[in-house]
């Protein structure tokens, strides 16, 4: 590798709006952002996903194409 062509690599804390702060390393440092994994309403907590229902979209879904026998 050559010398003196990489970025400095320091560690950083990322801070969410919600409280949530994680623990990492960065070129940029420590910052703020509005959502992550925690408060996204898409995600649960732990990684996976959530099904948001709006509206009744999957049971209006689900009478529309339901299968006839």
């Amino acid at each position: 590798m050559r010398a003196d062509i990489h970025p400095d690599y320091k560690e950083a804390e990322i801070s969410c709006a919600c409280g949530a702060v994680y623990n990492t390393r960065s070129t940029r440092g420590s910052y703020k952002i509005e959502i992550c994994a925690a408060c996204h309403p898409y995600y649960t907590g732990d990684g996976s996903m959530r099904l948001v229902d709006a509206a009744g979209r999957i049971e209006k879904f689900r009478r529309r194409y339901k299968k006839e026998n």
